[in-house]
């Protein structure tokens, strides 16, 4: 039974033409979404009588009649692959469409194994502790000349603190080489861009490299980080965000990272759109976190760090 169901899954995933089945008045939506994908899109076809080897989706199903939900169940009793469009597309994306989000995605909070298992969360905190000694005795000749050349090139602290909103809404000081003059906010608070004119000749060495992040190991020690997870973020930005980006506060339900997917996933970007999109793979990691994701996620860090594709 296990086999044949991860068959079906498998098999799916391949298919290029999804039958969607939804209320009348998300079908536009849902239409602006999906064609901007390669999927062929059918949408509401109650007619469809074989469903042999068909992908079907439904979205906010708790808002269709009985009869269009009996409808879905017998699909599946038929052989066809039946599951939540949002979890569909997850999986084949490898991202979460953040455009589709509602509230009772959030509600099930055994679907997401780093926030309801202790286990998970035991281990992560391990892994945590252990890689950050590691990793700050391993880079500690790297930290010392990147303190050495931040002295040399500008006045100012070689350290940077600045608060950063982090689990559970809370702010706490994040600790970073400084890679700016030491005057960069004086008209307060700005976006970090590509090609910032405020960033030093060593800050945009030490940024592309990310050894600019290693003073966050600390952090991670302090127990205000993890060594993977959501970048976090100003609570000045997150309060112009969030009016924009559905649920984008429930990245912190878990503990922001020293590095994340979607850092390793999506280029550097300072704008709503960038965001928008950090936000999707930054759901996507919340939901289907494991620790085998995290050393992918590590790994790929790593790649970025000797190949200078700091993002």
């Amino acid at each position: 039974m296990f086999t044949k169901s991860f068959k079906s899954k498998r098999e799916a995933l391949k298919q290029n033409k999804i039958y969607v089945f939804c209320p009348d008045e998300c079908v536009s939506n849902i239409e602006e979404i999906i064609n901007s994908h390669s999927f062929e899109l059918v949408i509401n076809d109650f007619s469809l009588a074989d469903f042999t080897e068909k992908v079907i989706c439904h979205y906010r199903s708790a808002q269709l009649t009985d009869t269009q939900r009996d409808f879905l169940v017998r699909a599946t009793e038929s052989g066809a692959w039946v599951e939540p469009l949002v979890s569909y597309l997850d999986a084949r994306l490898k991202y979460t469409e953040v455009r589709l989000l509602h509230s009772s995605y959030f509600l099930h909070q055994k679907a997401f194994s780093i926030l309801s298992n202790k286990r998970t969360q035991i281990t992560k905190r391990i892994l945590d502790v252990v890689s950050s000694i590691f990793l700050l005795i391993v880079t500690l000749p790297l930290s010392l000349i990147a303190a050495l050349l931040i002295k040399l090139e500008s006045p100012g602290p070689i350290l940077y603190k600045q608060k950063r909103t982090g689990q559970y809404n809370e702010e706490f000081k994040v600790y970073k080489f400084r890679s700016m003059r030491s005057d960069a906010e004086k008209n307060g608070a700005q976006w970090a861009c590509k090609n910032d004119a405020r960033v030093t000749r060593v800050g945009n060495f030490i940024r592309k490299t990310r050894i600019d992040e290693i003073p966050q190991l600390i952090n991670v020690l302090q127990g205000s980080m993890s060594i993977v997870g959501p970048r976090p973020e100003r609570e000045i930005f997150i309060q112009d965000l969030e009016k924009e980006i559905p649920y984008y506060r429930f990245r912190h339900a878990v503990k922001p990272g020293v590095t994340g997917l979607a850092q390793v996933s999506y280029p550097y970007g300072a704008s709503v759109e960038d965001a928008i999109w950090k936000h999707k793979y930054d759901i996507h990691y919340i939901k289907h976190h494991s620790t085998i994701l995290d050393l992918k996620i590590l790994m790929l860090t790593v790649k970025t760090v000797i190949f200078g594709m700091g993002r």
